[in-house]
Formats: C-alpha cells, structure tokens, sequence
C-alpha cells in the first residue's frame, strides 16, 4: 500500500499497522498530517521530520513518533530506508502523547522489520496478534533521546536559524544577528533561549553536528564533515560529536549500517 493510499483510509485494517515494505526512497518534502500516530524507523540512513515547532532527526537506531494530527513532512537522503508503524488512538502508549525521538534496540529494530511483513489483516487473535502486543510493549519502553532541534517564535529568529541550520559552516556569531535587528547581544540572547529553550551556541552546535550525520552515513571522511560544518578544529568536532552521540565519529562510521554496505558493495 501506498502513503498516498494510506492517507485515504477511514481507519486503519488493524489497531496496529505495518506498511509493507520500505516508504519510497524520495523525500515526502510536502506538509501533510494523518488521523493516525506514527512511528517512522530509518534501517539504514538518517530520517528527518519536520513539525512547525521543531525539527527531528533520526539516524540508525533511532525513531520517532510523530503524534496523530500533527502537521509534519519528511526529509531523508537517497537510500534511506524506512519502517513505518501506524497506531489507532486505543493502543497508544502514554510516551506517544507528543513527538520525539527515542532509541531502538536490537530487539525493537528487528521486531519493527519484522511486523512490516505480516499481512495488512493480520490475526489479532492468533499468534502475530500476541506479536504486535509485545511490539507496543518495546516502543512504550524505548527511552526518548534529545535530538530535535527547535524553531524560535519570531519570524526573524525563525529565518535566521534556518538560514544557519541550511548552511552549518556560517561562522555568523550572535553579536552579527543582534545588530542587524536592532537590539542587544544580551536581548538577543535572552529571546533566543526563550523561545527555543537552548542558548545561541547550544542550538548551533546542535545544528551541526546534526549536519554532520547524514556526511558522515554518505561516507564523508571526518575531516570532511567537521569543515562541512563548520568546525575548524577536528578535535573540537570529536569532542562534540562524542558529548551528544555517545560515540565518535569514527565509531559512528564503523557501526552505520549504511556505511558498512557501501565497504561492502551492497546498494
């Protein structure tokens, strides 16, 4: 089934929904929303999801529930693969009340592979039913990591911060964006961590270092990907990257599962 056929669905053919296959390898760029809460998984690849608020971003191991209603569009380099969960109101688990990114297991990552392959009428009674009940177990249980980045208020904030977010390696500083509008550094300053809830450097270095994963999943070297984005100082990438991964660099390259296929020689 198509997303275009999903969407015109009175209500989904079971509680629990898997699509059937990868979503197209194409980004879904235009703003649309759905009756339904889902759940978006990219196997391989980094999925991003943008909301008016905030946008989320998804590397391997990671997913995001994007609540029923929510007006959203989808971004995801070419060969990013997709497992999709869509979810009726009555098996929502309380942490898919608002959106977010949340860690996928070993477990939860094959049992989402695995549910996108039963029938679109599966038997809620019989053993895949029971199947699809542990899965809503798992995904209730994944903890939330924070990897959204969040749009000010202000339309001029707003235009600002996507200028930076489209080009990472822009040295602007926050003295620069405070003079052109007008008021203090310190103002500035103040607004800005109101309205997204990070100071000015908190959020631009977030920004690039989510830049920095989609290089890095392309096979960018790290060297590359750090002056992409605007570090100039390799070993001040690496720190960062480590502060909100978890992992370097070189450590993300060699457990990306799409990096390991292209050494590999698999499409």
């Amino acid at each position: 089934m198509s997303l275009a056929a999903l969407q015109q669905l009175s209500e989904l053919p079971r509680p629990l929904y898997g699509q059937q296959g990868s979503l197209p390898n194409v980004p879904i760029g235009s703003w649309h929303q759905h009756p339904w809460t889902q759940f978006s998984y990219a196997a391989d690849g980094v999925l991003e999801v943008d909301l008016k608020s905030c946008r989320f971003v998804a590397p391997p191991r990671r997913g995001i529930w994007i609540p029923a209603g929510t007006v959203h569009r989808v971004r995801c380099a070419p060969g990013t693969s997709i497992r999709s969960l869509y979810l009726a109101a009555a098996t929502l688990p309380s942490t898919a009340s608002h959106g977010r990114v949340v860690e996928v297991s070993p477990l939860l990552r094959e049992m989402i592979c695995h549910f996108s392959t039963l029938p679109m009428a599966y038997d809620e009674n019989g053993a895949d039913g029971r199947f699809a009940g542990v899965l809503l177990d798992q995904l209730a249980l994944a903890p939330e990591v924070d990897f959204a980045i969040p749009w000010p208020r202000t339309p001029l904030l707003r235009r600002w911060c996507r200028m930076l977010q489209a080009h990472p390696e822009r040295a602007t500083s926050l003295g620069e964006l405070a003079a052109e509008a007008g008021v203090s550094e310190k103002t500035l300053s103040r607004r800005f961590r109101q309205e997204t809830g990070l100071s000015f450097r908190h959020w631009r270095q977030r920004v690039r270092l989510m830049a920095a994963l989609p290089l890095l999943e392309a096979g960018d070297s790290v060297t590359e990907v750090a002056l992409a984005c605007g570090y100039e100082s390799i070993s001040a990438f690496i720190g960062a990257f480590r502060k909100q991964f978890g992992c370097t660099p070189g450590d993300y390259l060699a457990d990306s599962p799409g990096v390991l296929a292209m050494r590999h020689g698999r499409p």
